[in-house]
């Protein structure tokens, strides 16, 4: 006996072949994607500006502190001193690159991204106001994104079916899957994009932070350096 066919998919018609592409709500506005290039250009402008001051560290501490150094009892301390306040200031700046060089690492995204915690606020933001990023298209993210787990439900099932006449019946409601996913796939290309620009903002946001963080050890190693070098 064989398993009963799979119940076709009931979302919204798919659209008449020949029939003009929709207006999206979104086709006024720029591409998400414009955003990348500025946050990056921030993430490179803060990489180099913690640099400048660990060159201007490592460079300038050593040699103020040589001038003033009387004795190998001093030079000892003084070294161990100096050492310590540049090692703390240098955390800092490390710290601030290596997260800040996150931002500059492409994400990978797909829809599987969209379930991720960090672009959390996105979904929020879509599934709070569906109409206005989808139209009558879907009514959340789930919704716009089952036509896909359809046709490949479908697909699969073709793939194994055996029976003419059930083949048959899979290939109408495949076509009409294909349709659904063709006629929704712009708005899943935004949505992908929208959350790409997402995961490097957010990427972005977590670096300002930490770079607080390596700011306050900049500056206590600074303060460090300045009470060696100044006695």
């Amino acid at each position: 006996m064989t398993s009963p066919a799979p119940r076709p998919e009931t979302g919204a018609p798919a659209s008449e072949p020949g029939a003009a592409a929709p207006v999206l709500p979104f086709d006024a506005l720029p591409s998400p994607l414009d955003a990348v290039p500025e946050l990056r250009a921030a993430a490179r402008w803060m990489i180099g500006a913690f640099g400048a001051v660990g060159a201007a560290l490592i460079g300038g501490g050593p040699l103020v502190a040589v001038g003033k150094v009387d004795g190998l009892g001093e030079a000892a301390v003084a070294g161990a001193a100096l050492l310590v306040a540049l090692l703390v200031a240098l955390a800092g700046v490390s710290l601030a690159v290596w997260q800040v060089s996150r931002v500059l690492v492409p994400p990978v995204t797909t829809t599987a991204t969209l379930s991720d915690p960090v672009v959390r606020g996105l979904r929020e933001l879509v599934d709070a106001s569906p109409a206005d990023f989808f139209g009558a298209v879907a009514d959340g993210v789930d919704d716009l994104l089952r036509h896909r787990a359809v046709a490949a439900n479908v697909q699969r099932a073709l793939a194994a079916e055996t029976d003419p006449g059930r083949r048959e019946v899979l290939r109408r409601h495949l076509g009409r899957a294909r349709a659904n996913v063709a006629r929704t796939d712009p708005y899943v290309r935004w949505l992908l994009a929208m959350a790409h620009v997402w995961q490097i903002r957010a990427a972005l946001h977590t670096a300002r932070r930490w770079c607080l963080l390596a700011v306050l050890l900049v500056a206590v190693g600074a303060v460090g350096f300045l009470t060696v070098t100044g006695k």
